[in-house]
């Protein structure tokens, strides 16, 4: 007589043996070949030229409409700089048209103001200029002369002085302090981007906020970008006008014809790195020479190096490596790349665009954030880190914990 439970007993046990068999089949499985899987991946050379190639492909179409992406920039550059006065306005409550107001005058008044003052001295400088054609004769002369008291043949010497031409030296010094306003070519179009910029700013920091919500990286990155740009132009423009002060007041002491233009010709060729000194010293030591001879040159090439090695080579690249966070090497390189990509607005535009560059390149991933270390300009102590300043945390709340999810416990 057969017991109850004794079948349900037997399918049991064979229930675990075919479950047993199962399992050891499972285990003796052949490995599979990982050249069969589709899930391969990418070369890791593969991937770093084909980064290379959409990098030419880019450098390549931002060469080609510089004409656009320099006003655009300069725009973008100077509405940043002016985008404070909208925010303080929104922080007193204040309508926000107020700000946008006050933004506009205060760009507009620094691009017209800077842009009237160089036509002005362009202007005077063309008209100036003819005046020395004789005494660039006379220097001419004296140096034909010195060369032959010190033994050069008349033919060594016809032959090294054929070529100069001061007709043509005034051409190229005209050509070359008119491009100052070539720079600002396209005005009325950089006064309407103004203009738009400036009314989209008022909403910039509601636009921040959902960024910061739910992509806080980007808004890192952002943010990065923007305090970079404005320490920048803050420290570029103390500085240039200390600069661009001393320069003049040394040039009219001096009685070089036109302290003012060359001033200000200091003031701007200070936003150019490393060698904005050189381009600023060029015109007034050439004045000089034709003006008071060698000795009143090589007077203005003392003077200005004294100022402008001190305060530019010495003094301001700290406080510009410190706000910016560009080592010398990589501004330096960042001045040749964007005035060939660019052309000379990329020169005065070369930090800032480094700095866009930096931040949706660098600085808006945090497994790429470690190169920050090869381009900074001080890595001492605990300002070079780059993960010293992380990004901000995203502001989305979690959510609520269910039934199903366990809360932990308190103790």
């Amino acid at each position: 007589m057969n017991r109850p439970g004794r079948g349900v007993g037997l399918l049991e046990r064979g229930g675990r043996k075919d479950r047993k068999d199962r399992k050891e089949k499972t285990n003796h499985r052949t490995p599979p070949n990982p050249t069969n899987r589709s899930d391969w991946a990418i070369p890791r050379g593969l991937i770093v030229l084909l980064v290379l190639a959409c990098g030419v492909v880019a450098i390549a179409g931002m060469k080609s409409f510089a004409g656009i992406l320099g006003p655009v920039f300069l725009a973008l550059m100077l509405t940043i700089a002016v985008q404070p006065i909208q925010e303080w306005v929104r922080r007193r409550g204040w309508p926000r048209w107020i700000g946008m107001l006050g933004a506009l005058i205060a760009v507009y008044a620094i691009l017209l103001g800077l842009v009237g003052s160089l036509a002005i001295s362009v202007a005077q400088f063309a008209t100036l200029l003819p005046q020395y054609a004789d005494d660039a004769q006379n220097v001419l002369d004296d140096v034909r002369d010195q060369l032959d008291q010190w033994g050069i043949g008349s033919d060594q010497i016809q032959n090294a002085l054929s070529g100069v031409d001061f007709g043509k030296a005034i051409d190229l010094a005209e050509a070359a302090v008119s491009g100052l306003l070539g720079v600002f070519s396209n005005l009325f179009f950089v006064l309407a981007l103004l203009l738009f910029m400036a009314f989209d700013g008022m909403s910039m920091h509601d636009r921040l906020a959902v960024v910061t919500r739910h992509r806080p990286e980007i808004a890192y990155a952002i943010e990065t970008f923007a305090s970079g740009t404005r320490s920048y132009l803050i420290v570029s423009t103390v500085f240039g006008l200390i600069v661009a002060v001393i320069d003049g007041a040394a040039l009219w002491w001096l009685g070089i014809p036109l302290p003012v233009l060359w001033a200000l010709l200091s003031f701007i060729t200070n936003y150019i790195p490393n060698i904005g000194f050189i381009l600023g010293l060029a015109p007034p030591a050439a004045l000089g020479l034709l003006e008071g001879g060698p000795r009143l040159a090589i007077i203005v090439v003392v003077v200005y190096s004294v100022i402008n090695v001190l305060i530019q080579s010495v003094i301001q690249p700290k406080f510009v490596g410190d706000a910016v966070g560009l080592s010398v090497t990589a501004t330096f390189l960042a001045l040749v790349f964007w005035a060939w990509v660019l052309g000379p607005l990329g020169a005065l535009l070369a930090i800032p665009m480094s700095l866009l560059v930096k931040a949706f390149l660098i600085d808006i991933d945090p497994s790429t954030r470690w190169a920050d270390v090869f381009i900074r300009g001080s890595v001492a102590g605990g300002t070079g880190d780059p993960t010293a300043v992380s990004p901000p945390e995203s502001t989305e709340t979690s959510p609520e914990p269910t039934e199903k999810s366990p809360v932990p416990d308190p103790a």
